[in-house]
């Protein structure tokens, strides 16, 4: 069996590279194979960064829609810019696997498929409604919520945890 690279983790990783944007393109290409992804382009450069920062930011749009056909909407439009019909291919000869894209693409245009590609994987294993923005009003972050009860609010426990002390805080006022 051949590592799914639209399953979860290329999900994680969409949600990393958004909260947490890359500065340079050799970290982009750390952090895309620390999460598994195979680079079919030899030299990744700051044109493939700056292409991806803003593609990531498009993909932030559909992680922030709170209405189900907007979020479908939107993430359509990235798969209809960045996706081709899927296809088998064996290209790193570690075993066959899909890819959604066509061969001798630019390194930029293989993360923008992949991310979008697993973002339509995730949203219809998932349920449509398992994105989001955190609740937490100063943060900015988004999530892909792969809980078991498909509920999460926040982006980390660390935001959860902040929320849980203001209202607890706020009770304890009331209370008083």
């Amino acid at each position: 069996m051949h590592f799914n690279h639209y399953g979860r983790d290329a999900v994680g990783l969409a949600v990393d590279l958004a909260n947490s944007p890359p500065r340079e393109a050799d970290e982009l290409v750390t952090r895309c194979r620390a999460a598994g992804f195979v680079f079919d382009a030899d030299d990744i450069g700051p044109d493939d960064l700056r292409k991806t920062l803003e593609y990531l930011e498009l993909w932030r749009d559909v992680a922030r829609a709170t209405d189900e056909q907007a979020r479908a909407d939107l993430l359509n439009d990235l798969l209809l810019q960045h996706a081709a019909a899927p296809r088998l291919t064996n290209h790193a000869k570690t075993g066959w696997h899909l890819h959604f894209r066509d061969d001798n693409v630019a390194g930029w245009q293989q993360i923008c498929v992949l991310i979008s590609a697993a973002t339509a994987l995730h949203l219809t294993g998932r349920g449509i409604d398992r994105m989001g923005a955190c609740e937490l009003a100063e943060c900015t972050h988004v999530f892909a919520d792969t809980s078991r009860n498909g509920r999460q609010r926040y982006c980390s426990p660390a935001c959860a945890n902040r929320a849980a002390v203001r209202r607890h805080r706020a009770a304890q006022a009331t209370a008083s």
